[in-house]
């Protein structure tokens, strides 16, 4: 099964996924219309028939000549289809698919829509707005209305779909940071393997010094894919980490330098300079450095992610995005927001725990699954 193919199966399990919420608005919609046009032709047959003048009955005329009786033909709908037809399925033609007219109502309950898989106000007025545009009026079924919404995200998303750079510079320095529970680790594993399979030097360094489990974790990921992880002992300096490690992954010629950085909340100022520290010591070795700082944002946070990015670009000038656990939403929306807002680009996504479960970002695929096309 392709990757695309699973984050597709994954967002549908929900029951709040976007496609669905499509389906009802047209569907609810076009019965609403249809029940309000039965009642108006109700009340036009009740209405009184007027009164017309009586007028003396027609002298009787002359019989016209009778003509033989003709066969009686079938009613259309007892017509048997033909050969052709029965092969071709002339006979069974698919029930014709609700319609809605696009109106104010139609635009109000998308934009609702919208908001609540976490695409965010702003992005979900301008996408209405554009789909509206020059439409308005007319009837459209569910199935046009989400490949409308499958453009417009692709157009919103397209300018950020971008893969990790890789420049001649070695050691090239990833710094990877994000809260709490955001996937980092998993995510530092899986590209540090897929590197590897590509034929990069690749060298971790496990910079969560406080959580134990963090540095477990990548030792397994390391064993798993070929690649060494530097560790320190638990509670020391990550900055001092960090500086070791780019010495090391210099003498070894190493392409690729992933620096693991303990979770942090974007409210808590130390734990926030902490991370500025470990850019400062970084760039004391190699001025250039970090090459790529990675922001990890988990999708089911949903609009949270937008005041992280806020934050963590500001501190430790964030170059890209990668999103995790998007099966365990249907909000994905607020990777739609993401790019509309700040433009950075997506490097990847991921929808589960194993190794083929993070992969480059592609906005065509990624906005067809999104609204269940």
């Amino acid at each position: 099964m392709s990757f695309f193919s699973k984050l597709r199966e994954r967002l549908n399990k929900s029951s709040s996924k976007i496609g669905q919420g499509l389906d009802d608005l047209v569907g609810e919609g076009a019965a609403g219309e249809e029940n309000a046009a039965a009642q108006e032709t109700t009340v036009q047959e009740t209405a009184p028939e007027p009164v017309l003048p009586v007028t003396p009955p027609a002298p009787p005329a002359d019989p016209a000549p009778t003509s033989p009786p003709q066969p009686q033909q079938p009613a259309e709908a007892d017509r048997k289809p033909g050969l052709m037809g029965r092969l071709f399925g002339g006979g069974t033609a698919a029930p014709a698919e609700p319609r809605r007219e696009l109106d104010d109502a139609m635009l109000e309950e998308l934009e609702d829509t919208l908001v609540a898989a976490d695409m965010g106000v702003d992005t979900a007025l301008r996408v209405t707005a554009n789909i509206a545009e020059g439409r308005m009026g007319r009837r459209i079924s569910a199935t046009e209305l989400k490949t409308l919404l499958a453009d417009e995200i692709t157009r919103i998303m397209t300018p950020v779909a971008r893969p990790l750079p890789l420049y001649p510079k070695t050691p090239q320095v990833v710094l990877v940071v994000g809260v709490n529970g955001s996937g980092k680790t998993t995510t530092i594993g899986k590209l540090a393997s897929q590197f590897k399979a590509a034929g990069k030097h690749v060298v971790i360094a496990a910079g969560d010094t406080f959580r134990a489990a963090a540095v477990e974790q990548l030792q397994v990921w390391g064993q798993r894919a070929g690649v060494p992880v530097m560790t320190a002992p638990e509670g020391s300096d990550p900055a001092s980490l960090a500086f070791d490690a780019m010495t090391k992954a210099e003498a070894e010629g190493a392409d690729l330098l992933m620096i693991d950085t303990a979770g942090r909340l974007q409210n808590r100022a130390d734990l926030m300079e902490e991370l500025a520290k470990i850019v400062r010591v970084i760039r004391k070795k190699d001025p250039s450095a970090p090459h790529n700082t990675l922001l990890v944002l988990d999708a089911t946070t949903g609009q949270n992610a937008l005041s992280q990015v806020e934050t963590f670009r500001n501190l430790a000038d964030v170059s890209g995005l990668v999103m995790t656990k998007l099966d365990g939403t249907a909000r994905g929306g607020v990777l739609v927001a993401l790019a509309d807002k700040f433009g950075l680009p997506i490097h990847a996504i991921g929808v589960g725990e194993q190794i083929d479960d993070l992969d480059a970002f592609e906005p065509g695929d990624f906005a067809r699954a999104l609204v269940g096309l």
